[in-house]
């Protein structure tokens, strides 16, 4: 049997399964952090070995002792396997740590933590913009009603349809 074969995907996946049951219900052992998951499992073509590759959601001293706790159960994990994955033979385990998830939540919270950086960056900046135009900079001097002429007005851009039917007050015009 290959290592990639369709056979051994799928007694990866129920060596898996099963291994996660077993790990999450059985093994009463209090080194084992609850937080505790398999990432992956490798059962060699021969069945004699599979590399279970473990990530624990917690510090240091959690993964170290989970892994102890892990290697000390192996015995009555494969056993235990034995009894619920029908196997020719049952396959020797090695615990292997695996930080793929850890690494990943470590890269979220940098992610979330430059985007964080930038909005309050641009918060500030946006501020700054706003302090830096204010009504009192702008006086009633730079604006001058002189430059514009009653002669730049001409009576060709007034056109009878512009005039409405009533003036201000509300009465008729009459032609």
């Amino acid at each position: 049997m290959r290592k990639n074969s369709i056979k051994n995907t799928r007694i990866n996946g129920e060596v898996q399964r099963a291994l996660s049951n077993l790990i999450n219900r059985d093994i009463k052992d209090p080194r084992i952090d609850p937080m505790t998951s398999i990432v992956a499992v490798e059962v060699a073509p021969d069945l004699k070995t599979a590399k279970v590759y473990i990530s624990v959601l917690g510090d240091e001293e959690a993964r170290v002792a989970t892994l102890k706790g892990l290697k000390s159960a192996a015995p009555f994990i494969r056993g235990q396997l034995a009894r619920t994955v029908n196997l020719r033979n049952t396959p020797e385990i090695i615990f292997i740590m695996d930080n793929s998830i850890e690494y990943g939540v470590n890269m979220f919270k940098l992610i979330n933590e430059v985007n964080k950086n930038s909005r309050d960056k641009d918060i500030k900046d946006e501020d700054i913009k706003d302090e830096d135009i204010e009504d009192d900079d702008i006086e009633d001097d730079d604006i001058d009603n002189d430059d514009i002429e009653d002669d730049d007005i001409e009576d060709d851009d007034i056109e009878d349809d512009d005039i409405e039917g009533e003036d201000i007050e509300g009465e008729d015009i009459k032609e």
